[in-house]
């Protein structure tokens, strides 16, 4: 089977689909992983050995009259080279996840088969466009539905998650990343770029939640390096239990398994990767993303497994609420098992096992 790949630029798109080429394993015999020119995915499939093509790509949700022509004309060349790369490529089935570039690769390849997997629980503008020509549609949660026109071919699989996930125990975790038992560990990450606002929350309040926990800060690139001055001026009884990384990409599986309690962002990631470890969560959507993250946060709120904190509370706020639910375990260990609940650890698999049945409907086709 050839298996093409257009996932979206943030961690939300990319690593489920990771996740289930992962679970294709060889009945992906060739694959090619068409991303944009200056998204991450690069960096991530170069790791991975996956063939990679580049191509243009730009949004149009929330773009200005004056950007929008030059986005236009990003689209259409990104459309061009997608076509190219399709032709020479010849796949059997296409899957994509999201992001700028869905639209027109899949216009690209409108006589391909289309798997399409929905990691929000509301659906981006890129793939509210695709569903219409995907022949699957998989999605994380059922509460998706509410948000489609069309219900039919929709499976409710979950949201897939990286094989390397599943080796992770507690007690490991903790020791790669130098974790005591003396204190609850607190991760903090605000997505795969970093969250200017949760980590300034977390720099104003350092001392104070370090007196109560052990925090594991995933910063991002562009903030790491006051993050590494501002640990280097910490009190040297407090130092060691601040853990602060640019970014964790091999060792995010530990950071999950090894944390006590969650501060991130509601994107997509949140459905799949805190219900795969029970780690109960404090959310704070990113506020200027339309409605996705708050969807999300809302969703796992309702299902008792988070609480949620708005962006502009955060300096306000985050030292108490975190405070008050480590002063509460039973209340944590509730939240803990909600958000357990909530896993589909068999849903790389499911997914997987959709694209092999749509490549296989197109050769059945093709022999009659």
């Amino acid at each position: 089977m050839r298996l093409l790949i257009c996932a979206g630029m943030t961690g939300g798109g990319i690593f489920p689909a990771l996740a289930v080429l992962q679970a294709l394993g060889d009945k992906a015999q060739e694959v090619l992983w068409i991303g944009s020119e200056s998204g991450m995915e690069q960096t991530i499939t170069a790791k991975y050995q996956i063939p990679f093509k580049a191509i243009p790509a730009a949004g149009l949700h929330g773009v200005g009259l004056r950007q929008l022509p030059a986005n236009l004309s990003r689209l259409w060349r990104g459309w061009k080279q997608a076509k190219r790369a399709i032709v020479n490529f010849q796949p059997d089935v296409m899957f994509f996840t999201g992001g700028y570039l869905a639209g027109p690769v899949a216009l690209a390849g409108r006589r391909i088969p289309k798997v399409a997997f929905i990691p929000d629980i509301e659906p981006g503008l890129a793939l509210r466009f695709l569903i219409r020509m995907a022949d699957s549609i998989t999605a994380a949660t059922k509460d998706t539905l509410a948000f489609l026109t069309r219900k039919e071919n929709v499976d409710i699989t979950g949201y897939p998650v990286r094989a390397d996930f599943r080796k992770w125990s507690k007690t490991e975790a903790k020791k790669v990343l130098d974790l005591h038992a003396r204190k609850p560990v607190v991760l903090v990450v605000g997505g795969s770029s970093g969250a200017r606002s949760m980590n300034n929350a977390v720099f104003a309040q350092l001392e104070e939640l370090l007196q109560i926990a052990q925090i594991i800060h995933i910063s991002g690139k562009v903030h790491w390096q006051d993050a590494n001055k501002i640990k280097n001026a910490l009190p040297v009884q407090v130092r060691q239990d601040y853990h602060v990384f640019s970014f964790l990409e091999d060792k995010m599986g530990a950071a999950l398994a090894s944390a006590d309690l969650a501060v991130s962002r509601a994107g997509a990631s949140s459905l799949g990767e805190l219900p795969f470890f029970g780690l109960p969560a404090i959310l704070v959507p990113y506020p200027h993303a339309w409605r996705y993250q708050k969807t999300n946060a809302e969703y796992l709120v309702k299902k008792g497994a988070a609480v949620l904190l708005p962006d502009e509370n955060l300096e306000q706020d985050l030292l108490a609420t975190i405070t008050n639910l480590l002063a509460n375990p039973q209340h944590l260990e509730r939240m803990s098992k909600s958000m357990q609940a909530l896993s589909k650890p068999d849903a790389a698999k499911k997914i997987a096992q959709i694209i092999v049945q749509t490549a296989n409907i197109k050769k059945e086709v093709q022999t009659l």
